[in-house]
């Protein structure tokens, strides 16, 4: 591919993803708000602790092949037919052993009616197998526009059979109904847009040929899911049903938000790059350039949020939420720069070191686990604050790796993240304290976004940045 052709590919990939990601998060967004009204923080604290069970057997049920799938120019069909039929095995076979372990989880949970919700939640990941393959296909070719498709139609259709339960009284099964379906329809419909076929000739040899490169994704991604539910595992047993739904409240809007910038690179970055791992220089350049794009979007919105946090709970939700807000404002600070790291990982896949990704995961995931545990009797916003704070401090270690990949040096980094976060801070302090005296709650957040985006905006475009006139000369164009 071409250097034009690449631009032309990965521009087109981060508008799709942008737009398709922003209108995934706002439309669940306003059909979550309605959730939430219904619902109690029990009902959301049931689904919360269930999901870690959840996603670990998904990502065992792929064991890093998607992955590794995409990291290859260009697959063989037996290579995709290998490793559709291994995703069905292992993931009815995870299921059987879950369908036995669900009372057991229950009971650690002191909640017996998560035996029947559990053994209905963990379907969602046999279905998602019969779909991976096909996804792997799509994410490969850069069809980011089938996978924005997919996911928009997915989405509107379960969550609206989930608010539709919710309103006739099924409380927590409308979101267990609302996750299997979205797996199921993201399935039918990746078998529509991916032209691939399975056959019936059952032969595990070239998944198990991958299984070097895919085994370090599979461990990155069990303890990157260990990670992300730790809170749920610890407050569903040490805590109770409703400090863990109002976490995993806080938690959700933090990851929609973050999410939303992190899809829209994700669509992109590990394709993009493996297309360039041949030449560091001009891979150095393309991954500079995706770090300034993350930054100069990630840092105003996810900053932008945790200062709108109370105004935002209490107008969208109600009081019975209203706890969950300055969790989510503490959380704003890991979920801005979720997106650069998540960066930092797609870069080591990218160039076939899958073992750095493992180990910079799992020392990270055991630091955030031993820490919490040890704070756990302190309280919920102790552990907060160490969790986004070990994250954030193990940037440093992925820039180390960055450096002895592709001599990314830590100043040019620096250069490329730091201007946009400074600015984006400074832009939300002015904010709050201009806004500070508006008691009337719905014009105080209209005052704080519009002043913060005129502000950052405003001084970026005074600076002369690049990376805005690049883009507001991508969509001219356009």
């Amino acid at each position: 591919m071409n250097e034009d052709n690449l631009k032309e590919k990965t521009a087109k990939g981060l508008i799709w993803g942008g737009l398709s990601n922003g209108a995934t998060q706002v439309i669940g967004a306003l059909l979550g708000i309605i959730m939430l009204r219904i619902l109690s923080p029990d009902d959301y604290g049931k689904i919360a602790v269930l999901l870690i069970y959840s996603n670990i057997a998904a990502n065992l049920q792929d064991s890093g092949f998607t992955s590794a799938l995409i990291n290859i120019k260009e697959p063989t069909h037996e290579q995709y037919n290998s490793v559709f039929w291994f995703n069905i095995l292992v993931s009815t076979s995870i299921y059987v052993v879950l369908w036995f372990a669900s009372p057991f989880i229950a009971d650690f949970n002191h909640d017996p009616s998560l035996t029947p919700l559990a053994r209905f939640l963990f379907l969602s990941f046999v279905i998602n197998s019969l779909g991976l393959v096909q996804r792997a296909y799509l994410v490969g070719h850069l069809k980011v526009k089938q996978n924005s498709i997919i996911g928009l139609v997915a989405l509107i259709i379960s969550n609206t059979t989930g608010l539709i339960l919710a309103l006739l009284g099924f409380a927590y099964w409308g979101l267990a109904t609302q996750s299997v379906l979205y797996i199921a329809i993201v399935s039918i419909c990746v078998w529509h847009y991916s032209p691939w076929r399975p056959s019936f000739h059952f032969d595990l040899k070239p998944a198990l040929a991958m299984f070097g490169f895919s085994s370090k994704i599979l461990a990155t991604n069990l303890f990157n899911q260990l990670n992300t539910h730790v809170f749920s595992f610890l407050l569903g047993h040490y805590y109770n049903g409703r400090m863990t739904g109002l976490y995993s409240n806080a938690r959700k809007w933090n990851d929609m938000a973050a999410y939303t910038i992190n899809g829209m690179m994700n669509s992109v970055s590990q394709p993009v790059l493996a297309h360039v791992v041949d030449n560091d220089a001009r891979y150095r350049a393309v991954f500079r350039k995706m770090l300034r794009f993350a930054s100069f979007v990630c840092f105003p919105c996810m900053l932008g949020l945790a200062l709108i946090s109370r105004e935002f709970i209490l107008i969208t939700v109600d009081e019975k939420w209203a706890e969950s807000a300055p969790m989510l404002s503490m959380l704003c600070l890991h979920g801005a720069f979720m997106p650069i790291s998540e960066l930092y990982s797609r870069m080591s896949v990218s160039r076939g070191r899958s073992g750095v990704n493992m180990f910079c995961t799992i020392t990270l995931c055991l630091l955030v686990w031993a820490g919490l545990f040890m704070m756990k009797s302190l309280g919920i916003y102790h552990m907060i604050v160490y969790f986004v704070g070990i994250n954030l401090m193990w940037l440093a270690v992925w820039q180390w790796f960055a450096w002895r990949m592709f001599r990314l040096r830590f100043i040019d980094a620096v250069k490329d993240v730091m201007p946009f976060f400074l600015l984006a801070a400074v832009v939300m302090t002015a904010t709050y304290y201009a806004t500070m005296s508006i008691e009337n709650i719905y014009l105080c957040i209209m005052a704080k976004i519009i002043m913060a985006a005129v502000l950052y905006v405003g001084l970026l475009y005074a600076s002369g940045a690049v990376i805005l006139r690049e883009a507001i000369n991508y969509v001219r164009k356009r």
